[in-house]
This record gives structure tokens, C-alpha cells and sequence, in this order.
């Protein structure tokens, strides 16, 4: 109830207003403490010299981030851009045959990058779950799945594997253990698929195709296997209406989010400031609350230029990859809640909803929750960061479902239903901003440290009620209703192009 109901625009006007202002309040905060711990020692590390004209240093806390866009540079371009250009020349000589040259480019890429014994482990990884698959058992493609996932993710195995690769390079771990656990779940997403398979069994050759496609081996996102098999398939290669222009306009606003992030770090020292407790604790309930804010928002512009990267050479390609994240402003539903939505679909597809079913059953959905964030876990890289991260974030989910079964009962249906669509979308609202930064603060352990988090909940709960606790409630509040009102647009919108096509 309430989805596409309208509220006035002097309403909205007004949270607009609010949201508005209190961004601008709360960046002041943090401006100002970015400005007054430039020279700090205990930033020493995170923070180093930038535009010297402006008198400003740069936060180079993120490790990742620093190094794609400094040293690795070079190399990410050369290797991608020589994918663009001999992929279009498959395009436009052997289209049937162009899956089989993507996999020789990919594996000579990733044989000059990480040398021959990388290139070994990886492939012994994908000859083991080529024979598992051969049995069509899907629980056996889960063990031996998982199996080979946990010889990268927990010690000794994971050392012991990385040890034999030769060498040295700044990315060499990123590029060892991404390039390891996306083959193992595209490994387990092809032995599924083969397994379900009526007649025979897709070849080797389909899968070292499906893992060793260069834009997606290192940094994902994960394809599932039928969607890459019948993408890659096509031999009629058609570009949609305006497809290009889209490319290129999405390739531009990721060129643009790396100049407005490396223009924010000059200037924002989200990153570095929460690693000195001493300081951010003399900050202000609001700086406090949008520091933690500005942390999860910048992993979701890290995920949606990493993965917009390798999706733009995806199309260029002819595929369709998997959508980029959903923006955090944007939630606040924990159902909707990752920074990888490749890897959020194949969890969907062979965990959550393959358990969980139509997740009706509140039993039923623990138990696929539980499972999903226990194959989450293993993911990431057992830890006790991880562990926390996975049960608040699980109960997070749970409890949502929980609360929407409590208030579809009897009474409280009955109750809805006589309120105006506007009301029943203001108290939904209400209790949405409570779920915002339920969802901010179960993410801030892993993205900055458990003591920041605490720190934070610490203050906007409890030292800081009532005032700084319900004013940001209130703020968080306009927000959600500006996100519902986006979402009603979208509604209305895509049931214009429904009528619209039954039409047609």
C-alpha cells in the first residue's frame, strides 16, 4: 500500500530541503576535521602529498584504489585495450569463433601477468570441477565447489598455493586471490549448470572459454554460466537502438566518478579519519554519522567503477553483463543491500533462492540466509571481521522479513487499510529510516573497523539521544521519502511501457 501513492509537492519540496542541508552541515564537519588533521603523525601513512597549489594532500588509505589508477594503470589499459581491439576484430572476421579467441587472449594475458604456475593452479582447479560436473550431482558440485574455494580462503592451503607463483608486483595478492575465487565460483556455476543439463555435458572447452574472458577474470563480476553460454553463442552480432551512445555515455561518467573521487580525497579524508579514534571522537553527532555514510558510499562508486569498467568492454563485446550495485543512497532494504551484483545473483540463483524458495516460510528463509551468508563468508575470507559482518547482516535481513510478516497479520493489515495511501507511505518511511542506518552501520565493520562502528552507534544511540539520535532519524526520514518517490516514477514509468507494449 502506498507504492505509487503521491505526496504533495511542497511535502517534498521540503524534504529535499532538510536532506540538503544537512549534507551540507554534516561536509562541513568533516571538511574542516580533514582540513585541521592534514599534519597530524598518526595520518602519516593515509595521507600524502597532492595538489600542492590548492595546499592540499591526498587520502591514500585505500590500497586497491591507489594502485589501479598510479602503477597498475598502464597495465589494466594495455591489457584491456588490446581486448577491445582483438575482440573487434573477431567480431568482424570469425563472430562464431570469437569466444575461442577471448579465451586465448585471456589466458596469454594471464599467463604474461602472473606466469605460467598461476595459469597451472588455475586450470588443475577447473580440471577438478570439469570431472565433479561429469557426475551431474549437484550436491557434489557444492563440496567439491566449496572445497576448492576454502584452499584459497583459509591457511595454510591458501599460502601454500600462493607461494608457488614466482615474483613480486604491488597487486600481486589482488590479482592472485580475485583471479583464484572468481574461477572457483564460475567453476561451480558451470558444474551446476552442466549438471542440470537433460543430454550430455558442456565440453572443457566451454568452460576454460566461460573463465578465462580477460574482463571478468580478476575483478568479476560473476556471469552465470547459461547467461554467458547463450550471449557468446549468438552468431548474429546486432547492436540495440542507441547502444553505442549509451556505451560511450557510460563510459565518460566513469571517467568522470575517477576525477570526482580523486577530487573528494583531497579534500575529504573519509578513509583516514576513522583509523584515529581519538580524533573522530571529538567530531560532532552529525560529522560523525556522515563520515560513516561517506564510507559506504565511496565502496559502492569503487564497485560501480569496477565493475562499470569491465561491463563497458562487455557490451563492446556483444554480452550482457550483470547490472552495476545499487546505489546506497538508494536503500534501505536489507534484501537489496550488496556491492556486487554478479556475485549476488549466482548466490541467489544456487543458494538463496534455490533453499529459500518463494520466501514465505520464515523457517525456510533462515535457513537460506544463514547458508547464503555462510558461503558469503567463505567468499570474502574467513575472519573475525567477516564473521561479525556475516550475523549482523544475516539477523539484519531475517528481522526485516520478521517485522513485515509481524504487521501483515490481521489487525495491523486491517488498520492500514483504513489509513490514505499517503499516511501508510509516511509510517513505512518512518520505519525505513530506521532500517537506513541499520544497514549503515551493520556494513561499517567491514569496510572501515569494528571500533569505528561501535563508536558511532555508541554516539548516535545512546550519548547522543535524544536530540542528535531523532533529528537524524527525522533527516533520514525525508530521505527515504525522496528514495519512494524516485521509486514511484520508476513504477509508474515502467507500467507506461508495459500498457505499452501489450498495445504494440
Amino acid at each position: 500500500m502506498g507504492v505509487k501513492t503521491m505526496l504533495p509537492n511542497y511535502e517534498l519540496g521540503f524534504y529535499a530541503l532538510v536532506v540538503t542541508c544537512a549534507v551540507v552541515y554534516s561536509g562541513s564537519g568533516i571538511f574542516e576535521a580533514s582540513r585541521d588533521s592534514m599534519n597530524r603523525k598518526a595520518f602519516r601513512d593515509g595521507i600524502k602529498p597532492g595538489w600542492h597549489y590548492f595546499g592540499r594532500k591526498m587520502d591514500v588509505a585505500d590500497f586497491e584504489w591507489v594502485m589501479w589508477f598510479t602503477s597498475f594503470r598502464n597495465v589494466i589499459i594495455f591489457a584491456l585495450s588490446g581486448h577491445v581491439l582483438f575482440g573487434k576484430i573477431c567480431s568482424m572476421t570469425v563472430p562464431q569463433h570469437r569466444a575461442v579467441m577471448y579465451m586465448i587472449y585471456g589466458a596469454l594475458a594471464v599467463l604474461g601477468s602472473m606466469g605460467l604456475v598461476y595459469l597451472m593452479i588455475i586450470l588443475s582447479h577447473c580440471l577438478v570441477l570439469y570431472s565433479v560436473a561429469l557426475a551431474k550431482q549437484k550436491w557434489l558440485c557444492y563440496v567439491a565447489g566449496l572445497c576448492c574455494l576454502a584452499s584459497f580462503k583459509v591457511e595454510p592451503f591458501g599460502s601454500w598455493q600462493s607461494g608457488f607463483v614466482t615474483g613480486a608486483f604491488d597487486l600481486q595478492d589482488v590479482l592472485f586471490y580475485g583471479g583464484s575465487t572468481f574461477t572457483i565460483m564460475r567453476c561451480m556455476s558451470f558444474a551446476l549448470e552442466s549438471s542440470e543439463k537433460k543430454e550430455g555435458i558442456y565440453s572443457i572447452f566451454d568452460l576454460l572459454k566461460y573463465n578465462f574472458y580477460l574482463p571478468f577474470f580478476f575483478f568479476g563480476p560473476v556471469m552465470t554460466f547459461d547467461q554467458f553460454h547463450a550471449q557468446v553463442s549468438t552468431r548474429e552480432l546486432r547492436r540495440k537502438d542507441d547502444e553505442m551512445k549509451n556505451i560511450r555515455v557510460n563510459a565518460l561518467l566513469h571517467v568522470g566518478a575517477v576525477v570526482a573521487v580523486d577530487i573528494f580525497f583531497h579534500f575529504f579524508y573519509i578513509l583516514t579519519l576513522p583509523s584515529d579514534l581519538k580524533f573522530v571522537t571529538r567530531l560532532s553527532d552529525w560529522s560523525l554519522a556522515g563520515l560513516a555514510y561517506s564510507n559506504l558510499v565511496y565502496d559502492w562508486v569503487k564497485a560501480a567503477v569496477m565493475f562499470g569498467v569491465t561491463n563497458t568492454i562487455a557490451r563492446l563485446d556483444h554480452l550482457d553483463p550483470p547490472q552495476p550495485p545499487k546505489c546506497i543512497t538508494m536503500l534501505y532494504v536489507f534484501a537489496e543491500t550488496h556491492f556486487d551484483r554478479g556475485i549476488n545473483d549466482w548466490l541467489c540463483k544456487y543458494v538463496y533462492d534455490h533453499i529459500g524458495e518463494s520466501h514465505d516460510s520464515v523457517l525456510k528463509e533462515l535457513v537460506a540466509s544463514v547458508t547464503t551468508f555462510a558461503v558469503t563468508t567463505l567468499w570474502l575470507g574467513p575472519c573475525e571481521v567477516v564473521y561479525i559482518w556475516s550475523v549482523i547482516n544475516c539477523f539484519g535481513l531475517n528481522f526485516e522479513l520478521w517485522v513485515q510478516k509481524f504487521f501483515q497479520l490481521g489487525p495491523f493489515a486491517k488498520l492500514e487499510a483504513k489509513l490514505s495511501g499517503a499516511m501508510s507511505r509516511r509510517i513505512r518511511a518512518a520505519f525505513g529510516a530506521v532500517n537506513f542506518w541499520a544497514i549503515v552501520l551493520y556494513n561499517i565493520p567491514a569496510l572501515s573497523s569494528l571500533d569505528f562502528a561501535l563508536l558511532v552507534t555508541k554516539r548516535l544511540l545512546v550519548t547522543g539521544f535524544p536530540v542528535s539520535t531523532l533529528s537524524i532519524w527525522f533527516i533520514t526520514y525525508c530521505g527515504v521519502q525522496l528514495i519512494k518517490e524516485r521509486e514511484r516514477i520508476l513504477a509508474i514509468e515502467e507500467e507506461e511501457k508495459s500498457d505499452k507494449a501489450k498495445v504494440e
